[in-house]
């Protein structure tokens, strides 16, 4: 038992130090999502050379994964609600063509590929919340290997094109400026540690749908609004929790696995490229509807890469639609997540009815 558990230290040694050091090299290139990569191309690697799972401790990944539920709710603790009403029909209207797209896209994918579940194809698709889907589809019992190479995969091209196609659209004179978390206090810390680690018990409470993503999001909000604080968790901490995502993903997968994700390449980048134009098709009609300048329109109907469309946003001083939208889109994304089983069962019924 003794070797048996060196080995297993050692193993995680080596995807550690590997992260961190592929994190780096990431964060200094610009990669997007760049800790989730490193995490899986790490704990991947070690996965497919030895032919053994790697496995994280339950009660750490409950833990790290709450900070991504927090991470989830700080944009809506910091925008006040009367930013968002005037968005939220506008909204509802684009975010319901990109998941409509998602869900028609992960419906042809499942019936064309039978090896891959109803739940897995639709995950795969959905737009948003790219490094909370791989834990949705782990809790929804879909394949969350071929989850999350899919919407990284989504994430990536998202992430490249946006500069490039944004560059040509924003206004001349814009200037940069970034947006660091704050220096938090010791017990603002602790609120947030009780926050990730009893925030999905919360949600169970509730009965609410993904629970381990939507109890520490609920959480955050509330007590965030409740006491004005701002609850974006330090740097090393948002590192630590995309890693372990990434361990997740990488840790599970298989020659077997990666077979099936090529497989289905084609296809997955087609569903991209569709879900880009028809997000940018969407943007026209807001610029009339909403008097605002493409460029708003285009990166708040963006499908994804949140970090980068705010960095862009930012530099382009777009206004707070692009927020609003966003926020309005993730909430929509996560209740379908959530809710993702039942929704199958009724698509299926009607279809067999």
């Amino acid at each position: 038992m003794a070797a048996k558990d060196k080995r297993i230290w050692l193993r995680w040694l080596i995807v550690v130090a590997a992260s961190i050091v592929f994190g780096l090299l990431f964060q200094r290139l610009h990669i997007p999502a760049g800790w989730i990569l490193a995490g899986i191309l790490a704990s991947g690697a070690l996965a497919l050379s030895t032919g053994q799972e790697l496995t994280m401790n339950k009660q750490f990944f409950v833990f790290v994964r709450g900070f991504i539920g927090i991470l989830a709710g700080v944009p809506l603790v910091g925008t006040p609600l009367v930013e968002l009403t005037p968005y939220i029909l506008p909204a509802l209207f684009t975010t319901a063509i990109t998941l409509g797209i998602g869900v028609i896209g992960g419906l042809l994918l499942s019936r064309a590929q039978r090896a891959i579940s109803s739940e897995t194809a639709i995950l795969s698709m959905l737009a948003g919340g790219a490094s909370m889907m791989p834990m949705l589809a782990k809790e929804l019992g879909a394949d969350y290997r071929y989850v999350a190479l899919s919407q990284y995969l989504r994430l990536l091209i998202i992430s490249i094109s946006l500069p490039l196609i944004t560059h040509v659209l924003s206004p001349q004179g814009a200037s940069s400026h970034a947006v660091h978390p704050p220096l938090q206090a010791w017990w603002v810390l602790l609120i947030m540690a009780l926050i990730a680690f009893f925030g999905d018990r919360f949600g169970r409470l509730l009965h609410l749908p993904a629970p381990t993503v939507l109890g520490p999001m609920v959480c955050t909000v509330i007590i965030g609004k409740a006491l004005s604080i701002d609850f974006t968790p330090p740097y090393l901490v948002q590192y630590v929790a995309f890693m372990a995502i990434g361990w997740m993903c990488g840790g599970g997968l298989s020659v077997a696995a990666l077979k099936l994700f090529a497989a289905q390449l084609p296809a997955t980048l087609i569903f991209i490229a569709v879900l880009i134009c028809g997000c940018a098709a969407t943007a026209l009609p807001l610029t009339s509807w909403l008097d605002v300048s493409y460029f708003e329109a285009y990166l708040a109907t963006s499908p994804g890469a949140l970090e980068t469309v705010l960095a862009l946003s930012s530099e382009g001083n777009a206004g707070s639609v692009v927020i609003a939208f966003q926020i309005i889109r993730v909430i929509c994304v996560l209740l379908l997540a959530g809710y993702l089983p039942t929704l199958i069962r009724l698509i299926l019924r009607r279809r067999s009815d």
